[in-house]
């Protein structure tokens, strides 16, 4: 009797140790799916981020290179005349 008693407890045990194992991996792949998530947002959110900056920039840029094509041109059509 003391045998089966020693048995039945081992066996109880290790059921409940694979079974807790399977829970475990269970959640770290939940985990993971969730730090993904977020991951991915992160990016979108910093590539919107730069695209703005980025579009802002050009658009300075033309603007000022339009200005200084200007002020080059006046220049020389004031040598023109």
């Amino acid at each position: 009797m003391k045998r089966f008693i020693t048995w039945m407890g081992l066996s109880l045990v290790l059921l409940f140790g694979v079974s807790f194992a399977q829970d475990t991996a269970k959640q770290d792949m939940k985990d993971a799916g969730h730090e993904t998530k977020q991951a991915a947002k992160d990016t979108g959110h910093a590539v919107k981020t730069t695209g703005h900056k980025a579009k802002r920039g050009t658009k300075r840029a033309t603007h000022k290179a339009a200005h200084k094509t200007e002020r080059g041109a006046e220049k020389v059509e004031d040598k023109t005349q």
